[in-house]
């Protein structure tokens, strides 16, 4: 490209002319990078996952300079889908890719080695026209660079040839090498080579196999490592795994029950009802949502036996009490860590149902095991009916297709070991002969003649079983329906677990579960008021559906619950409200991380000063207070499906009393995202955000509120409304205005959502980020976010060499190994020697002069709405928190558990 005569006329009237227009021809002739999505445990670099992912790559950001080639627009969110027909009515609960075998997991290298890098992008001589251009650049950013203390070499490296749009699967395997995470450089490099492995005793055989070696490269624990040996070295020597079974059903294939409901039968309730146990197999947090599942399905004729994971200790607490309220509920007095695929989950419910066989006092005749995330679509009632029709059924979910694709695909052919919290892939194995592997769903409906069988049977199918099944990814999803479909039970079963799942795949299945297991895996999509006339319209019986998670969608929740049981009454407080608890005080605080510590007491203090300016008199000191302590409890708080804010509970002294008083603040983000004004014709963007935990499934961050320190891996999201196909520009601006990085996202006309995580250098520079949105270079939008510092190192207040650490940016201000400086004056973004001075000496402050800055930060982009007093105050005019509508202690009847009703029901 080359000037034009008019530019050359104008260049000599005006030297200033003349570097604006130098400027941009400069910038248009920048190296375009093009790079992926780097979602955490997204990626794994084996060759032939390479060519499974590599198909459809939509809406796939590009590093840029100002310009960049323009390709066909595509949808950044369905990058990175398996290839797969969606099914809307699903009720397999398979949880692997239907395309796995596609899919490569062999080379699993340590964890803590990196990822070899392209060392530069490949230089080309410029010409002298570019070089000319290059020299007056950087004598126009001499200032810029000097500010930033940065040698004036470093300015963004540009070719001849600028990268070309590709949405080929060969160019974007090849930009996958220039890809890392910014977390990779903070760690030593280690070179392709395993680490020296310790064993309290040494393996009794020589472990020869890559994917052994790389398990125990990988595990944490010395425990763990002398396991997978011990455990490769039997399987070595085949004295682990049975080579034959026996086989004790008479019937030749699978039987074929055919089971009819009748949405009356209800009324022809029999003689003697069947009564049911059911096993609640839950974990996390959402103590609410169980409890109002709990309601749901409780009456006084069943029984309800609840494991708790062993790492959900708040749930724990809160199921012990309301389960003391009602003889027929009981809680494990043992509890395991149910890892997802893990062999753990089968060994709960086998001891679930060695327990309740166990109780002589609890006379169930069918075993029904549920999540939280469950809810119930039919009454009990109906279920009663159901069951008792045949109460002689096995009810279990098989996969239905090809068996050998099914053994291949979930991985029954592999051994498998959990340790540490992970399951490690050891090898491959034999599939027993003389029997018929089968699986499906792992959620089911026994009869209690069957489980008895499973539960204390010696026979050969059964003993065999239950070791093969020890060592298999998901063995939940196979051990029940291998052992019943070659049992003398085996005419028993029926291919249905009466349950309704929700499948989407092309949202749902993104090996998602890599970090804790050696497989590839997914999982069902959650339930939305959409969604309602799946549970009316389906011809077979089903009576549970699955998931719903009331922080995703509450109101389809309150659909099904008004469905069964009716509404409740006209006032009822709490009906649109959800609470769920993020942080209680018998955790203890290292349950904490710095950056939800710094800024869960960022937050007691913004609710200090509010209820210093807005309730106290002039000269009266009765509701002013001074902070005790760390927080007492923390909520995530939703209204009509809408995130709130956070609820702090904390201590602070009465000032006027002297008195400790407990209270709760209510702190709600302020809206950062603001369209350009005045606005743009370009009119398809309607909403961005950064955060981190993005889950692409469900569209939304995990992260709620987006608490940031300098040491996360921000994701930028924004949401698109219906229109042509386009191409805009997205710019992450630090607090002292240095371009972090800039990409071209191409979104295709039907696109909804673009996700995308920049690989920055770390630490980010603490203070309030820009996020600039362009289309044609013209703002459309722009968006902030706050990477907030840190006051609390490893829970501790943090000291100043920490602080200088973690609060002046990268080194040499580079966030990313191309410099975007020629961008700030074609921007109007000018970096000042103020607020790069004012930066750095902020990098150092620690004490109260750093609390300071963190709340002057914190305050910009949060508000505090509200505050209560938990129990008494000298505060006069301060509220209950128990009489507000927001508070955590606020009435919640949708979730409370009350007294048994005449009819046995809770609900």
């Amino acid at each position: 490209m080359v000037a034009s005569p008019c530019a050359r006329r104008l260049a000599r009237r005006s030297r200033s002319a003349l570097v604006a227009a130098l400027t941009v021809l400069l910038l248009q002739t920048l190296l375009v990078w093009n790079f992926t999505s780097l979602d955490a445990g997204e990626e794994q670099r084996g060759g032939r996952e390479k060519r499974d992912r590599g198909g459809d790559q939509r809406g796939q950001p590009q590093r840029r300079g100002p310009a960049a080639p323009h390709g066909k627009a595509m949808d950044g969110y369905f990058s990175h889908r398996p290839k797969e027909k969606m099914r809307t009515d699903s009720n397999n609960e398979n949880s692997v890719p239907k395309d796995f075998e596609t899919i490569d997991n062999s080379n699993f290298a340590p964890r803590t080695q990196r990822q070899k890098h392209q060392s530069e992008l490949v230089k080309k001589p410029l010409s002298k026209q570019k070089e000319h251009l290059r020299k007056k650049l950087e004598e126009e950013k001499m200032k810029e660079n000097l500010l930033l203390g940065k040698n004036s070499n470093e300015v963004v490296q540009f070719s001849d040839h600028p990268g070309k749009n590709s949405s080929s699967s060969n160019n974007y395997n090849n930009l996958k090498e220039i890809d890392r995470s910014p977390k990779e450089h903070l760690l030593k490099k280690i070179e392709n080579s395993f680490p020296e492995l310790k064993y309290d005793q040494p393996p009794k055989c020589e472990v020869t196999g890559k994917e052994a070696i790389s398990a125990m490269s990988r595990s944490k624990s010395k425990q763990c490592r002398q396991e997978i040996a011990d455990v490769y070295c039997q399987h070595k020597v085949g004295k682990l795994m049975p080579e034959k079974v026996t086989r004790f059903c008479a019937l030749e294939g699978k039987a074929n029950n055919n089971v009819q409901w009748d949405e009356d039968s209800v009324e022809y309730m029999p003689a003697n009802p069947v009564r049911i146990a059911f096993v609640l197999v839950v974990h996390g947090r959402a103590s609410r949502q169980l409890q109002r599942m709990f309601k749901a399905i409780y009456h006084k004729d069943h029984f309800y036996y609840i494991h708790v994971d062993k790492r959900s200790n708040y749930l724990h607490r809160q199921v012990l009490q309301f389960a003391s309220q009602y003889p027929n509920v009981r809680v494990t007095s043992w509890r395991m860590a149910t890892i997802w695929g893990g062999a753990s989950l089968l060994s709960t419910y086998l001891q679930t149902m060695r327990d309740l066989m166990e109780m002589n006092d609890w006379p169930w005749d069918f075993f029904i095991n549920l999540s939280a995330a469950d809810y119930p679509i039919r009454t009990n009632d109906q279920l009663v009916a159901f069951l008792s029709r045949y109460r002689d059924m096995n009810f279990l979910k098989s996969h239905g297709r090809d068996n050998a694709r099914f053994i291949r695909k979930q991985g029954l052919d592999r051994l498998f070991l959990e340790c540490d919290t992970h399951m490690w892939r050891l090898g491959d194995r034999k599939i027993p002969e003389g029997i018929t592997v089968d699986g499906g769903s792992d959620w089911f409906l026994l009869n209690r003649k069957f489980v008895e069988y499973v539960t204390f049977s010696n026979d050969d199918l059964v003993t065999k079983m239950k070791r093969f099944y020890s060592y298999t990814l998901l063995p939940a999803e196979s051990f029940f329906h291998t052992v019943l479909e070659n049992s003398p039970y085996c005419d028993s079963m029926v291919d249905n677990n009466l349950r309704i799942t929700n499948w989407n795949r092309k949202l749902g299945c993104k090996c998602q579960y890599k970090h804790i297991v050696d497989w590839c895996g997914c999982s069902p999509n959650d339930f939305k008021p959409a969604d309602f006339h799946r549970f009316q319209q389906t011809a077979r019986p089903t009576f549970f559906a699955r998931k719903f998670e009331a922080v995703v969608n509450q109101e389809i929740i309150g659909q099904l619950d008004y469905y069964l049981y009716g509404n409740y009454p006209s006032g009822t407080p709490g009906l649109r409200a959800y609470w769920e608890n993020v942080y209680d005080e018998p955790d203890g605080v290292h349950t904490l991380s710095d950056v939800a510590l710094t800024m869960y007491h960022a937050f007691s203090r913004l609710g200090l000063r509010r209820a210093e300016t807005s309730l106290h008199a002039a000269g009266d000191s009765s509701c002013r207070y001074y902070p005790m302590g760390h927080p007492v409890s923390v909520h995530l708080y939703f209204l009509a499906d809408r995130f709130q804010g956070f609820l702090i509970r904390h201590h602070a002294t009465n000032l006027a009393v002297s008195k400790l008083e407990t209270l709760e603040t209510w702190v709600m983000p302020k809206k950062v995202f603001k369209v350009a004004s005045p606005p743009s014709d370009f009119g398809r963007l309607q909403f961005s955000e950064i955060g981190t935990e993005w889950d692409a499934k469900e569209r939304l961050f995990r992260n709620f509120g987006g608490l940031l320190g300098p040491t996360d891996e921000p994701v930028g999201m924004q949401k698109w409304g219906k229109g042509p196909n386009v191409t805009v520009t997205v710019i992450w601006v630090d607090p002292i205005n240095v371009i972090a990085a800039t990409y071209d996202i191409l979104i295709e006309s039907s696109a909804e959502f673009t996700h995308y995580k920049p690989p920055l250098n770390l630490p980010l520079r603490p203070g309030v980020w820009t996020i600039k949105i362009l289309h044609h270079w013209v703002q459309v939008a722009e968006t902030k976010f706050l990477v907030t510092p840190l006051t609390f190192s490893n829970q501790q207040p943090i000291k100043q060499e920490e602080a200088m650490k973690y609060h002046s940016g990268p080194p040499k201000n580079a966030y990313m190994e191309q410099s975007f400086q020629g961008l700030n004056p074609v921007l109007n973004i000018p970096i000042s020697a103020a607020r790069v001075d004012q930066a750095k000496r902020n990098a150092g402050l620690v004490g109260a002069r750093l609390e300071a800055w963190v709340d002057s930060l914190v305050g910009s982009v949060w508000s505090a709405v509200d505050i209560c007093s938990v129990g008494p105050t000298a505060c006069p005019v301060m509220q209950g928190c128990a009489q507000t509508a927001w508070s955590s202690l606020s009435p919640d009847p949708k979730s409370e558990l009350g007294p048994v009703k005449p009819d046995g029901r809770l609900r």
